[in-house]
């Protein structure tokens, strides 16, 4: 796996010096998915493709170095752990509804040489109305597949206004662009150029839908989730 990652993150023109921290990290997953489950990708050389350097492949469509950083959904830590782990400069926020995904992830930091890492454990409506979180993050990232308007209501709360909210979608991310427009600009963001990048060793082609924050979000939001997966902005 280390040396798969070595020839990714040379190919993305990521620092190749977190490979043996993101090889241990694939190795202690693969280890808990036996007993949690974490991932559907069992194979190291995929979870290295899939899950390492398709997360590592976003730090080229920003600026991360010092930026707080907060990764909504992280479920096994992703993308945030890479992030971390590939640019330490990140004063990362994990945020996830299952404890104990939290918990295996705040006891393994140690182990792989990460400090200045929080990790909680809730739901992001609840935590974007705090005002220990609201709009207080540079940087925040979601991996996760809900509908891109969900997420941005999750999500968008979170960002101070000048920062970026960055959702790994697929290919087919130009649909729920489109139906995105008018939620965004309700939570105060605008939508920027998508970042589109080949995870390396594959054919696979992914895109960051990125999104400016211009504006505070009106304090109504987000919504109770119910709310939020029954009427859509």
């Amino acid at each position: 796996m280390t040396d798969m990652l070595i020839r990714g993150l040379d190919a993305l023109s990521l620092p190749t010096d977190a490979a043996p921290a993101l090889a241990r990290y694939g190795s202690l997953l693969l280890e808990k998915n036996k007993t949690m489950n974490l991932t559907a990708i069992t194979d190291p050389e995929q979870v290295a493709q899939l899950h390492m350097l398709d997360s590592a492949a976003i730090l080229g469509c920003a600026h991360f170095q010092g930026k707080r950083v907060l990764d909504v959904g992280t479920g096994a830590g992703f993308p945030g752990m890479v992030l971390k782990l590939t640019e330490p400069s990140i004063d990362l926020t994990l945020l996830d509804s299952l404890n104990k995904r939290i918990d295996w992830l705040s006891q393994i930091a140690p182990t792989l040489g990460i400090s200045h890492l929080t990790a909680l454990h809730g739901r992001a409506e609840e935590f974007g109305l705090m005002p220990q979180y609201r709009e207080q993050f540079d940087i925040v990232t979601s991996r996760a597949v809900a509908d891109l308007r969900i997420l941005c209501e999750l999500c968008l709360p979170f960002v101070k206004v000048g920062g970026l909210f960055l959702a790994m979608k697929g290919q087919k991310a130009q649909e729920e662009k489109d139906a995105a427009g008018r939620c965004i600009s309700i939570l105060g963001g605008q939508l920027k150029k998508d970042y589109v990048y080949q995870i390396p060793g594959t054919d696979i082609v992914h895109r960051v839908v990125v999104v400016e924050k211009v504006r505070e979000t009106p304090g109504q939001y987000p919504r109770r989730f119910a709310k939020i997966k029954k009427a859509p902005l």
